[in-house]
């Protein structure tokens, strides 16, 4: 049987802020957290760590931050998307040059390619980039959606290696699965819907609310990957208000309010985002106590 190299419980990294600069020590404690509450891998400089706003200079910092501490211990999906294809090489470059085990490349947003661009585009990454290459598929930032029939010619290729999918479609993971292969990585972009797209054949789930309950999206997934689907339900339950609340506000100002509340980092966020509003803070407290986090 097939083994996903990524699977189970990854999270998408918040990048801390601190006066307006990267603060690294946050950074560091942030991830060994990660490790330490049992995640089974991570992914710097996604949507949720604001890659829009940062420089490419912090952007490959926060990278190879990531792959120092990580120090092999768990896996490091670096976030590489750009709207730019030659930009998205450089990013996915660096992510190989500097130790990533893989590259996350969003849909290009904004230009809204055709089909054949979203095809020419993540094959000029995989020509370009010996690395494991995860497509990104969130439609409700990009304005793309990319096609099962547009995955299936990609997964023919050597370095595109599998999905991110944050749709929620499960019709769709289904025949996903069966249009590209065993072989193809699934792994779900949408905490909310995470237990169904297991159950339809999903490795694992690149998570928001594990920056914030990482131990407990960590023994979420163990339990699902072991089909224990009576314990999975059982932590669903109490993580479900967790998962909406994160994005009560724009991502990722919930998750940085519950971080700062845990006393982890600041809830400083980047223009155009602003920090998490204070009419859902109450709700967001609320679901960290469901979740066990907070008495």
């Amino acid at each position: 049987m097939f083994q996903s190299p990524f699977t189970g419980a990854i999270t998408a990294l918040v990048t801390p802020f601190r006066d307006g600069v990267l603060d690294e020590n946050a950074f560091r404690v942030l991830l060994e957290r990660q490790i330490d509450a049992g995640i089974h891998g991570v992914v710097p400089v996604g949507t949720t760590g604001e890659t829009s706003t940062l420089s490419h200079d912090e952007h490959k910092r926060v990278v190879e931050l990531c792959v120092e501490i990580a120090a092999g211990r768990i896996r490091v999906i670096a976030g590489a998307g750009s709207n730019a294809t030659a930009e998205a090489v450089e990013l996915a470059a660096h992510a190989k040059a500097v130790g990533a085990d893989g590259a996350l490349c969003v849909t290009p947003y904004y230009n809204r390619p055709s089909q054949e661009g979203l095809y020419q585009h993540y094959k000029a990454i995989n020509d370009a980039v010996q690395l494991p290459i995860l497509v990104y598929n969130v439609p409700s930032r990009t304005s793309i959606d990319i096609t099962n029939d547009t995955l299936e010619r990609l997964a023919k290729l050597p370095n595109i290696v599998g999905i991110k999918d944050a749709t929620g479609d499960m019709a769709r993971a289904s025949m996903q699965r069966l249009q590209c292969g065993p072989e193809w990585i699934m792994l779900s972009g949408d905490d909310p819907t995470a237990l169904g797209y297991m159950a339809h054949g999903g490795h694992g789930c690149i998570s928001v609310t594990a920056n914030v309950a990482p131990e407990q999206c960590a023994h979420f997934f163990n339990a699902c990957l072991a089909k224990d689907w009576d314990t999975a339900l059982y932590l669903q339950d109490r993580l479900i208000r967790l998962h909406k609340a994160m994005f009560l506000d724009t991502s990722p100002g919930p998750a940085k309010f519950a971080l700062s509340h845990l006393g982890l980092c600041t809830d400083e966020v980047r223009l155009p985002i602003v920090a998490c509003g204070d009419a859902v803070k109450p709700q967001i407290l609320s679901a960290m106590r469901d979740a066990g986090l907070i008495n």
